[in-house]
């Protein structure tokens, strides 16, 4: 019980609602029950939560409004009900969200946008001004244009990944089921719901067969796939039915509902240690010994008026090593500027950054959440 206190106190989420649920099996939106996840979410942004909406239903939509009944399979029929279907789901989430005076902003992503470095951070700073603003973020996948995500995407893994670029503390899945079973309700009715694992228990996997309906792209195997994808970034999943009256209310209250799938470890400690497992680094930041004695007390940043020498070539968001000025290595982390940036700013005081560049993308040359002493 005390581990669903995580969803009471958990400041930042992203909430996931499939095409079954937003689409009434397919009828046409239904906006009266979007509505009511619109009036949970809205309490919870209230309460000084920031949300992220991962919305499914773009094909689905378009579907109903072209009058088709089965799912197309030719590529460029998908893509034509996508881009049919987004301007109704777009238009009703924020004629929703307008009710509570809250503004929504239309992001659409492909798994390239968050496999490129670049685009990856500026896909994360983006949402996050948008969040500073207390804008609702309205994710999709862009299925009007990409290809691999028609045929092998699935919101699910989307909602992970964006949980990931925010640094989410939870991720609530809502789907048509009511969570996750030991074993297929629909053939046992002797099926219990699981209601709390760790994401990476391997006796989850038998019991997450079966696959999508007609409308969606994804099962209970992709919904546990996405669990373990989030707890990798120390966020935790829940799955649980999307019907279930006050769903997203009374998990904030911490009611037993839906399957709560917990990573191995807190969000920071599991950053840390991704951060300290990545053996390959694209250059070097030779700091002085202020700044070493500076990071090896814990807990700082690194800031460029402690950068003595920058060596190598690298992207901002890519990892480093920092030495000391003997060359040993005293930490490593994702750098905020680009070697040649970082070769600018070194040696000078934060307040000097704009001076030098004509703009300032962050005070810190390595933020202390993205860099571990070694």
């Amino acid at each position: 019980m005390s581990e669903r206190l995580q969803l009471r106190q958990a400041r930042r989420l992203v909430v996931k609602i499939g095409s079954a649920l937003l689409t009434n099996d397919g009828k046409g939106l239904d906006v009266a029950a979007l509505g009511l996840w619109v009036d949970q979410i809205a309490e919870l942004i209230a309460e000084g939560v920031e949300v992220v909406v991962v919305s499914s239903g773009s094909v689905a939509e378009g579907m109903s409004r072209l009058g088709w009944t089965v799912r197309p399979q030719r590529l460029h029929e998908l893509q034509a009900a996508a881009a049919v279907g987004q301007m109704g789901l777009v238009q009703t989430w924020e004629a929703q969200f307008k009710r509570h005076d809250i503004h929504t902003a239309q992001i659409l992503l492909t798994h390239d946008d968050l496999s490129d470095r670049k685009r990856y951070l500026n896909g994360r700073s983006t949402l996050r001004t948008l969040l500073d603003y207390g804008v609702v973020p309205i994710v999709n996948e862009n299925d009007t244009v990409v290809t691999d995500e028609i045929r092998f995407g699935d919101n699910d893994t989307l909602g992970a990944l964006v949980a990931n670029l925010i640094e989410a503390d939870g991720l609530i899945i809502l789907t048509d089921q009511v969570g996750l079973f030991n074993k297929d309700p629909r053939k046992h009715g002797d099926a219990v719901l699981v209601t709390e694992r760790r994401a990476e228990d391997r006796e989850l996997d038998a019991m997450a067969g079966g696959g999508a309906g007609a409308l969606g792209r994804g099962g209970m195997q992709t919904k546990l796939r996405a669990a373990r994808l989030a707890a990798r970034s120390g966020a935790f999943t829940v799955i649980v039915g999307g019907r279930i009256e006050h769903v997203i209310a009374r998990l904030r209250q911490g009611d037993v509902i839906g399957t709560l799938l917990l990573p191995e470890q807190g969000r920071l400690a599991a950053r840390k240690q991704w951060i300290a497992s990545h053996l390959q680094t694209r250059g070097k930041l030779t700091l002085d010994d202020g700044a070493v004695k500076v990071l090896r007390q814990g807990g700082r940043s690194l800031l460029p008026v402690g950068v003595k020498a920058v060596s190598g070539q690298f992207r901002r968001g890519e990892m480093v090593s920092c030495v000391d000025l003997t060359g040993k290595e005293i930490a490593r982390g994702l750098v905020n500027y680009d070697a040649d940036e970082a070769r600018a700013i070194s040696g000078r005081s934060s307040d000097r950054i704009n001076d030098v560049l004509g703009y300032v993308s962050d005070e810190e040359m390595i933020h202390r959440d993205n860099l571990v002493v070694v």
